[in-house]
């Protein structure tokens, strides 16, 4: 009996900790501001040198590259 609680705690510890792991991915479409180009980034800008740009955060890369096609300041 007291093997199979420690069996259980041990698993229910590795599924909790794995579930803590597990992060949601953001993607940004941002601009630098020198040059004036866009790109999209998983991470959100913390310099001033790059803003974000379109309707900021997007779930999946796919969503932020269909983004970045519409946004005035990308597609000139």
């Amino acid at each position: 009996m007291k093997k199979l609680f420690l069996a259980t705690c041990a698993a229910a510890f590795v599924m909790g900790a794995a579930q803590a792991q597990t992060t949601t991915t953001e993607f940004y479409v941002v601009q630098d501001s020198s040059t004036k180009k866009c790109m999209i980034v998983d991470k959100k800008p913390t310099t001033t040198t790059t803003v974000v740009v379109g309707d900021g955060v997007f779930k999946t890369r796919t969503e932020a590259e269909t983004a970045m096609k519409t946004v005035k300041v990308c597609t000139n």
